[in-house]
């Protein structure tokens, strides 16, 4: 099909002391300019700058529902799904050994606390965990114990651990949001998600790490460490919800709470092997988020399974009066969605994008396409104009909004990771015509999908072009910089972002060498019930293995490990 405009970038790869020299060169007032201006035109930026765009802009993607109007596939259940997968831990397997008295949660948060410990000391280390106070942890489980024995538990979440992205608030913990600056003064208050997940008795085991500022879909780190991927240590999690997702997939929580602005949480969570929920624009509150990019934020979950990803939305979204993008929403509920049947889907595959990826990541979307079919649904070739426009118009809107986020501390510039500086100059270099542009191809792109979701009910592709990314041998200390495959990394995510879609990423396979793969399915607004009917119907199909040195805080019961359907294997994997 002739309408498809995404290429391969090619930009410059740096580490080291290199790296370090450019990003002096490419911020100084001297040399700055004529460097960020190459970059620009290799990303391709001069293309919207000279594009005819006879619409208005879309300054937030914030679609009201019709009257009347609920989710067409959401039916009336709202009970959260039986998970599936037999060795994977979920929520409601912890739920399960409490009531069925084989584990407490103090016993959980004592096992957990000590697996956090052996990492810390492991050669090299996860750096899931970027602050946890095991007094705190060691409190919350003796209130959810107690809860349980006296007949108070408070629901499918009491007990269970849970880890929190360090771009939210959470009471008692800095937020630094990855940097090295922020964050002096403890939180006083939870963000809304964390408080609707405290209020659930959720163990909230504290701040994961992340990519500084969630400037890039990678894990590296300069001041707190890469978080390296459970399934490979030589490889990466993904980013900028790195630890979130590292932490699910090595078994230390079957719940974690990310922030996506550009696939953050979709990313990790499809090169970690678990499943990420990026809502509508507007289903989950940012209130006590950091400010980062406000037309594009979206804090969401990331879990184990299906279940778990299903049980944090109906907890934790929903109307709050603390942020007003959040009150025109319609109910959240979850329907019938956990049987695996598809029947009356009409699902959506542009096939020059979706088979833009590494040839593995292709075949295992192919075969998971076939089983969707045999589960009902109905597969449909579509086409979708403008891709190219809409990855440049959010790489403009995320740097724009980025940059003026941080500009109150432009005192502590240089006390970013070099790339990050980069990233931040480029932000700066936008004027206010090139950020109407970009929003005008928002409203272009908004248009583009409610077109196509007249069509098809979801759009389906691999979640990433390539799978984790390894780690460059003595480039940690400072970091790297390579835009190239940052676009292969972001290929598929960023029109749900700029249009403010629903996307779901979950498990697709895996390669041969044992890196997960993901893939994602975007559907209209307000209809999440969808994507999890469609994830849910994937996880029955899909072989999940976890990776060898998986945590294992609670063993399950004979009965429900027997009641799985799915085999896993462990995938005990060196490094390349």
């Amino acid at each position: 099909m002739g309408s498809y405009d995404l290429t391969r970038l090619r930009l410059p790869v740096l580490s080291g002391p290199a790296l370090r020299a450019f990003a002096r060169l490419a911020t100084s007032r001297v040399t700055g300019e004529p460097i960020i201006k190459q970059l620009l035109a290799a990303a391709g930026v001069p293309k919207l700058q000279g594009a005819q765009l006879d619409v208005p802009p879309t300054f937030m993607p914030l679609v009201r529902p019709r009257e009347g109007e609920r989710d067409m596939h959401e039916g009336a259940s709202d009970a959260s799904p039986a998970s599936s997968v037999s060795d994977v831990l979920s929520a409601r397997d912890f739920v399960r050994a409490y009531t069925e008295g084989r584990a407490s949660p103090q016993e959980v948060a004592e096992s957990l606390l000590q697996a956090i410990a052996a990492d810390a000391s492991a050669s090299p280390p996860l750096r899931v965990m970027l602050a946890h106070d095991p007094q705190d942890l060691r409190a919350q489980a003796r209130d959810a114990a107690a809860r349980y024995r006296n007949g108070g538990a408070r629901g499918p979440l009491d007990g269970v651990p849970v880890v929190i992205k360090d771009e939210l608030h959470v009471a008692g913990y800095p937020t630094s949001v990855g940097t090295a600056f922020l964050g002096r003064e403890p939180a006083s208050q939870d963000a809304t998600v964390v408080a609707r997940l405290r209020e659930a008795g959720a163990l909230l085991v504290g701040k994961a790490n992340m990519y500084e500022i969630g400037v890039s879909p990678e894990s590296h780190n300069m001041h707190h460490g890469t978080v390296r991927n459970p399934y490979n240590r030589a490889r990466q999690a993904g980013g900028s919800s790195s630890g979130p997702a590292a932490a699910v997939a090595a078994g230390l929580c079957p719940l974690a709470i990310g922030a996506d602005g550009g696939g953050s949480i979709r990313v990790p969570a499809a090169m970690c092997g678990v499943v990420g929920l990026k809502a509508t624009y507007g289903r989950f509150s940012e209130h006590g988020a950091a400010p980062l990019c406000w037309s594009l934020a979206h804090v969401g979950p990331i879990g184990a399974t299906v279940q778990d990803v299903a049980l944090a939305y109906r907890i934790a979204a929903g109307p709050d009066e603390l942020d007003p993008t959040t009150l025109a929403q319609p109910p959240v509920a979850l329907g019938h969605h956990a049987d695996g049947d598809l029947r009356g889907v009409r699902l959506g595959v542009f096939r020059p994008w979706f088979e833009h990826a590494e040839t593995e990541i292709v075949t295992r979307c192919d075969e998971l396409v076939a089983g969707f079919e045999a589960s009902g649904a109905t597969v449909q070739v579509i086409e979708i104009p403008g891709l190219d426009l809409m990855r440049i118009a959010h790489g403009i809107t995320i740097l724009s909004e980025i940059a003026a986020a941080m500009q109150p501390h432009a005192g502590s510039f240089r006390s970013h990771a070099p790339a990050v500086q980069v990233n931040l100059a480029l932000g700066r270099s936008f004027g206010a015509r090139d950020y109407i542009r970009a929003q005008q191809v928002r409203t272009l792109a908004m248009r583009t999908f409610a077109a196509i979701f007249e069509q098809v009910d979801a759009v389906i592709t691999p979640t990433t072009a390539v799978t984790a990314p390894v780690i460059r041998r003595g480039a940690t200390p400072t970091g790297w910089s390579d835009m190239g495959s940052v676009t292969e990394i972001m290929r598929f995510v960023v029109p749900a972002n700029l249009a403010g879609l629903p996307a779901i990423s979950f498990p697709a396979g895996y390669t041969e060498a044992g890196l997960p793969i993901g893939m994602q399915a975007m559907a209209r607004h307000w209809n999440e019930a969808l994507l999890l009917r469609i994830a849910c119907a994937a996880e029955q199909q899909v072989e999940r293995r976890v990776p060898g040195d998986y945590q294992r805080l609670i063993q399950p019961s004979a009965a429900l490990a027997a009641a799985g359907n799915i085999q896993l294997q462990s995938a005990a994997l060196g490094a390349d």
